[in-house]
This record gives C-alpha cells, structure tokens and sequence, in this order.
C-alpha cells in the first residue's frame, strides 16, 4: 500500500525534484495533494511553480493549493541569491494552464487529516513549517492523526546555511517549526547534516541529462543553476539535493541513518533565532521528539533518484 503524503513546498529546484520524485513512485507514495507556502521565494511563485512541475511530470490531476503567504509573526526572508528570481531558475518556463485549488492549503491540510483514517496521511514539509503550524493551531484535534511529519529543515553539526546557527527552513518561521516539534507527532528530521552528504557531481548530473526525456532536461538544468551558488560558497564539488532526501526516505529509508533525540528551536536570540538544538549526545533529560538523522548512502540516493526520474 502506497503512503498518503501531502506535501508542502516552497519551490525551489530541489523542492521541484522531490515532488517529481513523489509523482514517479505511486507505487510507494501517493499524493493526495501539494500546499505552497512561502519561503524560497514568495507564496505566488512557490504556487505557481508547483503547478509547472506538476504539469512537467504529466501529472495534471494533483490538487495544488496555496497555504500562507507569511511567517506567523515574521516578515518573510527569501532565498532568490540561491534559487533565482522565479525560485525555478535555470531552463525557460512556460506558465502552468492547470488550476490552482480555491481552497486554503491550511484547510486542505485540516480537511484531509479530518477525511483519511487516523494514522494514515504523513505530512512532507519541504519548506518553512508556517502552513503545517497553522493547520495544528486551528485545528489541534488533527495533531494525533498524522502518521508521520517527515520534513528538510534544520542542522546540528552542519550548523547554518542562512545564518552561522541557522538552516533556513526553519529559519524562515521558527515559532512555526516551535509548534510543530512541541506538538507531539512523529517526526523525522533531513538536516544539513544528511542532504550535504547528498551531493551532486557532473557525472550524476550527466545521468539525468542522458534521459532524453523533457524531465531529465529540465531536473539537470535546474541542478545546473543552483550548483552554482553551493560550489562557490562551501567549495564542494557539487550542490546538495535537500529536499528529495524527504521523499526519498518514504521510499527507501535503509538509505538513511539517524536517532532520536530531543530537538528545540531557538526563538529569542537574535545570534542563534531558528538554531535547531539536536541533543545528539543525550546531555538533558528533555523529552526524545524527533528521529534526527545524520548519515546517507549517496550512491543509493542517486540510483534511486535517476531510476524514479526516469519513468517520468
């Protein structure tokens, strides 16, 4: 039995590559829909680039709605310096002619935890947490109905990408990522510390560019572009692929290590505002709430990912 999965995402190209990933894998996740939230860039792109992706991948029947337009009390940081003015930059892109939803992606979320068996939606936050927090606020029954929250945010021995303490998720809107990791529901956590194990290489990138398919082309041209930003700035040999570690473990989790930890988020400090506290070595006695992982099979990730990317 396929997972149901609602993901929400802030796209982003590697936020496109992980929602193609979820689309070429109905065998073991299905979508029942996509929020946008803010984040990336802002809310009328991240919806709007959902809906490209959706229709690149031929998949026009997926419900795409957008969530919330701002952080709960802060204004909006986003990341167009990583992700280009659009968030999709890279190949030409036409404007999507599927709809987007009427409905909120916060109702959309309720409705649907409502709607499904208890136990059986895990929600896939590949963005700031603002429409997951939202939706646990005004409807806090939906809490003990999620089956898993498995999302890309945080670091602990990476530390930050958007300040020195700060991976920028979660920086984005920390009293949402506040609420959600103090709600009690399952989490799994895909850190700095597992997607900069996750590294693109022209010879991966060369995979997908060898499909000869419209997919193959667009996923390598956007790794392309956003390459360019993480070589320079970190020096490494390619860029990490963040946001399909998410669905990536849905389908494969052996590729991914990890432990549970107690896991709090930094709200004050104006040094260390959205620093993710992973009690890794078990220092305190706060309460384990997140499975925290640290380690990856990089070649399975890439095999995995090619494989998937193919079919589409």
């Amino acid at each position: 039995m396929p997972r149901k999965i609602i993901i929400d995402t802030d796209p982003g190209q590697d936020d496109a590559v992980a929602i193609l990933l979820a689309l070429a894998s109905p065998d073991a996740v299905e979508v029942l829909g996509i929020t946008a939230v803010a984040g990336n860039v802002p809310l009328h792109l991240t919806q709007k680039n959902a809906r490209i992706v959706c229709e690149l991948a031929g998949h026009v029947h997926v419900p795409v709605f957008a969530g919330c337009d701002a952080p709960i009390r802060r204004k909006l940081v986003t990341a167009e310096h990583v992700h280009g003015k659009t968030g999709l930059d890279g190949p030409v892109m036409a404007d999507p002619t599927m709809p987007l939803q009427d409905m909120h992606g916060v109702d959309f979320i309720v409705e649907t935890l409502r709607r499904e068996p208890a136990g059986t939606v895990t929600l896939c936050p590949l963005g700031p947490l603002t429409n997951i927090a939202v939706a646990f606020q005004k409807a806090p029954d939906i809490v003990g109905r999620v089956q898993e929250i498995v999302l890309m945010g945080g670091a602990y021995f990476e530390v930050g990408n958007i300040t020195p303490a700060a991976e920028f998720n979660i920086y984005v809107d920390p009293e949402a990522a506040d609420i959600v990791f103090k709600s009690g529901a399952p989490i799994v956590v895909m850190p700095l510390d597992v997607t900069h194990k996750a590294l693109t290489s022209k010879a991966r990138v060369d995979v997908f560019r060898a499909m000869g398919t419209e997919v193959g082309r667009m996923v390598a041209a956007w790794t392309d572009f956003f390459e360019r930003f993480d070589v320079a700035k970190y020096g490494s040999a390619g860029a990490p692929l963040h946001d399909p570690c998410v669905i990536a473990y849905l389908i494969a989790p052996d590729l991914f290590t990890g432990r549970l930890v107690n896991l709090e988020i930094e709200t004050q400090s104006e040094l260390t505002l959205g620093m993710t506290v992973a009690d890794w070595w078990g220092v305190t006695s706060r309460p384990k709430n997140a499975m925290f992982m640290g380690g990856i099979n990089a070649d399975g990730f890439f095999a995995l990912l090619t494989e998937r990317i193919a079919r589409l």
